[in-house]
C-alpha cells in the first residue's frame, strides 16, 4: 500500500513558539499544517491527514490532554508528542498511558524533535498498514456463511473434521468442503494462518 506524505500538525497557542517549530520543520523536509487550538485542529480537514501530532499541553479551551482524548473518540489514530513548558512526571505518566508516542519539554532540542517526529511518523505508518490489512481481512471474513464460520472456529479450536461433523451434525465431507471454502475466502492455505486469522479477528473460539 502507497501512503501519501506524512503531515506534522503543530497544535500550540503561543504564535511565535509554533512558528520556529515549523520552520524548523519544513526545513527538514517535512508538510507542516499549524493549528493556533486544539479546536482549529479537530475542525480541520488535514485532521486525519497520515503522520503526526506535536502537541502542546495547556492551551485555552480545549488542553493537550482533552484533545488527545477527543481523536481517540473520533477514531483519529495519529501519533501524538507533547511538546510543553508546564510538564511534570504525572502530567507525561497519563499523556503516555494514554497512547502518545513522546513527552519533550520546551526548550526542545533539534535533534530530539526530529528524532521524535520521525518515530512518530514511522508508527503511523505502520499502524495505518496493519489497519488496512485487518480491515480487508474482515472484508473477506464477512462473505462467510454462517455455517462456515461455525466450522472456522472449530477448526481453529483444534477440533478434528469428524468432530466438527458430530458437532454440527454434517457429514464429514460436507465439512470438508465448508473447510476448504473459507480457506479460499480467507486467503489462507494453512491451518495456522486459519488461526492467526481468528487471532486478528478477534473471535470467539469455543472452548472444550
Amino acid at each position: 500500500m502507497t501512503l501519501p506524505n506524512p503531515t506534522v500538525h503543530v497544535v500550540d497557542d503561543d504564535d511565535s513558539f509554533r512558528k520556529s517549530i515549523v520552520r524548523l520543520l519544513r526545513a527538514a523536509g517535512y508538510e507542516v499544517c499549524e493549528h493556533a487550538s486544539a479546536a482549529e485542529f479537530l475542525l480541520s480537514q488535514s485532521s486525519r491527514a497520515h503522520g503526526c501530532v506535536v502537541l502542546d499541553i495547556r492551551m485555552p479551551g480545549l488542553n493537550g490532554l482533552e484533545l488527545q482524548k477527543g481523536l481517540s473518540d473520533f477514531d483519529i489514530a495519529l501519533p501524538i508528542i507533547f511538546l510543553t513548558g508546564h510538564g511534570d512526571i504525572q502530567m507525561s505518566v497519563r499523556a503516555i498511558k494514554a497512547g502518545a508516542v513522546d513527552f519533550l519539554t520546551k526548550p526542545v532540542k533539534r535533534d530530539s524533535l526530529l528524532s521524535a517526529v520521525r518515530n512518530a511518523i514511522s508508527s503511523d505508518a505502520l499502524n495505518r498498514v496493519n489497519y488496512e490489512s485487518l480491515k480487508r481481512l474482515r472484508d473477506r471474513f464477512e462473505k462467510l456463511t454462517e455455517r462456515e464460520v461455525s466450522v472456522f472456529l472449530f477448526v481453529v479450536d483444534g477440533k478434528l473434521n469428524k468432530n466438527i461433523a458430530s458437532e454440527l451434525g454434517i457429514s464429514e465431507r460436507t465439512v470438508k468442503s465448508h473447510r476448504a471454502n473459507l480457506m479460499e475466502k480467507l486467503q489462507v492455505t494453512s491451518l495456522a494462518g486459519l488461526i492467526a486469522s481468528a487471532v486478528q479477528l478477534d473471535l470467539p473460539i469455543p472452548k472444550n
